[in-house]
């Protein structure tokens, strides 16, 4: 990001999906730190999914991040993909259960 955008776009969405695991953070650009977490790993998930790692799942911690942001009334977040990165699966998965609860994407 450039330095000017950086501070238009203070929260910025980082997904990370492993073979067993999805999990979503919202960071806080000027200070780097990390605002609102979700993952599948969390204890109360894990009897909830039968599957930790598929779209169903990655749609779930969507919902998730999206309870928590309102909570902590943050109404937008910006979202990149990375170079290579495509929109579909459980990132479309992820990003459209946010949409989906209200939570506006930049």
């Amino acid at each position: 990001m450039t330095r000017v955008t950086k501070y238009l776009k203070p929260y910025v969405l980082k997904m990370f999906f492993s073979n067993k695991y999805v999990s979503a953070q919202v960071v806080h650009s000027p200070t780097s730190t990390t605002v609102i977490a979700a993952s599948s790993q969390e204890k109360l998930l894990r009897g909830e999914l039968p599957n930790t790692a598929d779209v169903a799942a990655a749609a779930k911690i969507g919902q998730i991040l999206a309870e928590r942001l309102k909570l902590k009334e943050i109404p937008a977040v910006a979202f990149e993909l990375e170079r290579g990165e495509r929109y579909h699966g459980k990132r479309k998965a992820l990003v459209d259960s946010l949409r989906e609860s209200g939570v506006k994407l930049i």
